[in-house]
């Protein structure tokens, strides 16, 4: 089960970063922006353009953060839509696809989104950088909100059934 490990607003989170080939650039340039924040960054590839399957990346983060050794998680593939259904298959795992700042902070404060998935053919690197900082400085609300991430949590508790 995933461990809670709230920060408070003035520590700053350790981040997972991931990519596929085609967020491979934008992954670097969050990585590159980050570190020179002060954030403790782990890079779970991709390392190349050269092309692989974004589930292996989506998943290392996923775990990452499902297992406390991240506090949140970063994913780049080209609208970040695959990134985010492969992490969500992890259990514990909110990520969010926010294609602009407000999505990106309403993921955090309303849903407590702990992975982000950006799209790099979707946003410019200017963008990328803006949501996922944006992203980085909100905080989980609680409240009426917590009821409702609290009954997301609770399908992870479901038996899995094969057809």
């Amino acid at each position: 089960m995933m461990e809670s490990s709230r920060k408070s607003p003035a520590e700053k989170p350790r981040i997972a970063l991931g990519a596929d080939h085609a967020g491979f650039q934008a992954k670097e340039s969050i990585k590159k922006y980050l570190q020179s924040a002060g954030y403790a960054v782990s890079d779970a590839g991709t390392w190349s353009e050269e092309s692989v399957d974004y589930p292996d990346f989506a998943i290392r983060v996923a775990r990452r953060v499902q297992q406390g050794q991240e506090d949140l998680g970063i994913l780049v593939c080209g609208t970040g839509i695959g990134m985010a259904m492969a992490a969500n298959k992890i259990g514990g795992i909110r990520a969010a696809v926010a294609h602009d700042a407000l999505t990106a902070r309403m993921s955090r404060e309303h849903n407590d989104a702990n992975v982000l998935a950006l799209g790099a053919r979707v946003l410019s690197e200017h963008q990328i950088i803006e949501v996922a900082v944006s992203f980085l400085g909100a905080q989980f609300a609680g409240g009426r909100h917590q009821r409702r991430v609290d009954k997301i949590s609770e399908l992870d508790q479901e038996p899995k059934h094969k057809a």
